[in-house]
């Protein structure tokens, strides 16, 4: 998502580095994955990989469900994401990244720390992703925790857009045009899509694979492919662009290395097999190690061997809202695993 690819603002002309981590877990996990790369030719998606990737998607959608379900104002931020992230596992998957709860002009990349007392309030951007062996799906929901009619009109324009993208989506149709109707449905509210975030391809164990999908209208005229895709709209009723905040605490594994320290080296290891270049989150090292992971992790950053995401405000300050479903798409359908 510049696309957020879980990468800050800053990230705009990012491309994803292909490495290989060089442990046994890592090249064991990636013999499950069919053509362990992409998923960027249906037709090189196999049959048990897309019955994987729909279950995947329902239980992303059985996991949204539950989140509305409870989920009101000043509830604790850390209550809510380990709520969510414990029933994702409860459902046989697990997350794809923290859970993230952005609240008013913070449009992503925030996810409580391990002793946070942050409680939800305004308008709440909830943006959760499962996984099976690194076969993901992601969604996110805005809810108007304050009764705000301007909070529930943003809500709408985001939900209206994605619906909008969602009709003309299919193999063929050109990345312009899919940024044209998220801008024109948008701008008929009265706001602004967020340009310098948008949709994008995912492959295995990659949430951002390289295809950036636009909430503008680029007038692009390259064609969308076949392959699982993720379209979210922002709406905002500011700029309409995203800055770097503070750091998040949520960090993916940017390139293998080493470091020093043996206990440093055990949490890198545990990073390594349990999350491979999938996104984590600071409090899952805390809860695992305690506070001596938390330091092994800053040992690990300092070697340069992680990204550490900023949040992504809107520059202006003003309220963003978020919507998003994941598709597969192929020559003659779109399939929608999350709704």
């Amino acid at each position: 998502m510049t696309e957020k690819h879980y990468g800050g603002t800053s990230s705009q002309d990012y491309k994803e580095k292909d490495f290989s981590v060089k442990s046994k877990s890592f090249k064991k996990k990636e013999k499950t994955i069919n053509k362990s790369s992409d998923l960027d030719d249906s037709e090189e998606i196999s049959k048990e990989d897309l019955e994987i990737l729909k279950k995947v998607g329902s239980i992303t959608a059985e996991t949204v469900k539950y989140a509305k379900s409870f989920i009101k104002s000043e509830m604790p931020l850390l209550e809510i994401a380990e709520k969510i992230e414990a029933k994702i596992q409860e459902l046989g998957a697990k997350p794809a990244f923290p859970v993230n709860l952005s609240i008013n002009e913070i449009a992503a990349h925030s996810t409580p720390s391990f002793n946070s007392t942050d409680k939800a309030h305004g308008l709440l951007k909830v943006y959760l992703g499962c996984h099976i062996s690194g076969l993901a799906a992601d969604t996110a929901f805005s809810l108007d925790l304050e009764n705000s009619e301007k909070n529930k009109k943003l809500i709408e324009a985001a939900e209206s857009a994605l619906n909008s993208a969602l009709k003309i989506i299919k193999s063929s149709v050109s990345l312009g045009e899919i940024g044209k109707e998220i801008e024109s449905t948008i701008t008929s509210f009265g706001f602004q899509p967020i340009h310098n975030l948008s949709g994008h391809s995912i492959s295995p164990w990659n949430l951002h694979s390289g295809i950036t999908v636009p909430n503008y209208n680029t007038e692009q005229l390259q064609l969308l492919t076949p392959g699982l895709y993720a379209i979210e709209p922002f709406a905002t009723s500011g700029e309409g662009a995203v800055r770097d905040g503070k750091l998040s605490g949520i960090y993916h594994l940017e390139k293998p290395g080493n470091v020093r320290d043996s206990f440093a080296r055990q949490v890198l290891e545990f990073i390594e097999e349990e999350y491979q270049t999938l996104p984590f989150a600071s409090r899952w090292i805390h809860k695992k190690f305690g506070s001596r992971g938390l330091l092994a992790l800053r040992q690990i950053e300092s070697a340069g061997l992680l990204h550490h995401y900023p949040q992504l405000i809107e520059r202006s300050g003003k309220k963003v809202s978020q919507a998003e479903h994941t598709v597969i798409i192929t020559r003659g359908k779109a399939i929608i695993t999350t709704l």
